[in-house]
């Protein structure tokens, strides 16, 4: 696939106002400015690329609205993630590899007692959003902070409004559901929901904020209970894909009612893979990224872009017109021009997910406890279009693929030893990049 471009006489064409006198083109730029675009950003829980039906061919799609939305707008062919829940989440509000935020590996806070984020000494991206003058919302999972110790952590991390699976807390066998009778945190508090089916809940409270809030600028982050086990039946009969679909057209459908379309960017991702879920693998850690914008995001565009999740901070800063931080360190790169169509590419050389390995912590301790990283360097791989490498926690590339000729590494084949000058090429670009990483992980920031 081809990179997309498109030049500035075709963007304002796109978005209709090509003929207009250059007076014209700067009220509206300026009227752009004053109007923010609200961004909502879905994530759905352990669904790959065979999950959504543009991205795997299927005669039969299971998510005719996500496919409808690729066609509308942008769909992503090269966007990682990392192989584990919690690594994803943090790297997405950070902006930072887990190498630098320390989450390397996953840490289920309020079921192992373990200490939470803490948004005093992490960048975080509903701080960063809300930053910028938005009305902002979470629904769904957290997983990252125990509410019961922290029952206002969300409003914390720059959220306005918060319903919440509460993660399956220690000594409390009610927490461990989230779809039927589910027990959910919000500003009242945490309980069970008897009868009713979580992912409903948390669609409801996501399209109640867009009808309540439709003449501010919103920021909606809606990372989904689904399709994490345990799975159980949803209602009308639908399977799991197709459920997950029906609730991004329910929120779609609030978005139009509210007659905000047109100044609405919404955004669908994964946070890991679920056939090769805690592995590095291809099937592991690249995983869907769509993004539709009427008259801000170019349509129809299929892009081979290299894009990861830490990239999402920066971006979503700049489409809000958001300083970050001065005080840390970014490994993200904004992609925003290229969501706008004002560049052919993203501008990454190489993207990066990280290990699966479980973490090290104390299985029985009455106060919360630091995660502690088990390998001191953790593996990773790197990729860019053509070619990935596998490093091993002794910070050695231990494996080459060409992902062109086996771009699901159903082979395997190791070429390292190719003499191949394009492979020699990426090789010596990802051993300069490994350069450029520190020799130890941190553990997570307290």
């Amino acid at each position: 696939m081809s990179n997309y471009r498109i030049n500035r006489r075709d963007f304002m064409k796109l978005i209709g106002v090509a003929g207009l006198t250059g007076a014209c083109r700067s009220n509206i730029r300026t009227a752009g400015k004053a109007r923010k675009p609200n961004i909502i950003l879905c994530m759905v829980d352990d669904m790959g690329k065979e999950g959504v039906g543009c991205y795997n061919s299927s005669q039969t799609s299971p998510t005719p609205t996500l496919d409808r939305l690729a066609h509308q707008g942008m769909k992503f062919n090269n966007f990682y993630v990392m192989p584990q829940c919690t690594p994803t989440r943090v790297a997405l509000l950070t902006g930072q590899y887990p190498f630098r935020n320390g989450w390397v590996n996953h840490y289920d806070v309020p079921r192992w007692n373990l200490k939470g984020f803490n948004p005093d000494t992490n960048p975080c991206l509903g701080n960063v959003i809300k930053s910028a003058g938005y009305k902002t919302c979470i629904a769904g999972k957290w997983q990252i902070s125990d509410f019961r110790r922290e029952p206002a952590i969300l409003n914390e991390c720059g959220f306005d409004e918060h319903c919440m699976w509460t993660g399956g807390e220690s000594n409390n066998p009610l927490s461990d559901r989230r779809y039927w009778d589910p027990y959910i945190h919000t500003k009242d508090g945490s309980k069970t929901y008897k009868g009713q089916y979580g992912p409903d809940i948390f669609t409801s409270f996501v399209t109640d904020f867009i009808k309540r809030h439709k003449n501010d600028p919103m920021f909606i982050y809606y990372p989904m209970v689904l399709q994490h086990n345990p799975l159980e039946k949803h209602p009308l009969g639908l399977s799991t894909h197709e459920y997950i679909d029906h609730l991004i057209g329910k929120i779609e459908a609030s978005v139009n009612k509210a007659g905000i379309a047109d100044n609405t960017i919404l955004i669908f991702i994964t946070d890991n893979g679920r056939l090769r879920k805690g592995q590095t693998h291809e099937l592991g850690v690249c995983m869907p990224l769509i993004v539709k914008g009427p008259g801000m995001v170019p349509q129809g565009i299929e892009t081979d872009a290299l894009v990861d999740v830490t990239d999402l901070l920066p971006t979503l800063a700049e489409l809000a017109g958001a300083k970050l931080p001065s005080q840390y360190i970014y490994d993200g790169q904004s992609f925003a021009g290229l969501l706008s169509g004002t560049t052919k590419d993203s501008s990454r050389q190489w993207i990066m997910a990280m290990g699966g390995q479980p973490c090290v912590y104390p299985r029985k301790v009455s106060e919360p406890s630091e995660g502690k990283n088990k390998e001191i360097y953790r593996d990773r791989v790197l990729r860019d279009k053509s070619y990935k490498v596998y490093v091993d926690t002794n910070g050695k590339i231990e494996k080459l693929i060409d992902l062109k000729a086996d771009p699901e590494e159903k082979d395997g084949v190791n070429i390292l030893n190719s003499e191949n000058p394009k492979a020699k090429a990426s090789l010596r670009k990802f051993k300069a990049a490994l350069k450029q990483f520190p020799p130890k992980d941190n553990n997570p920031r307290y």
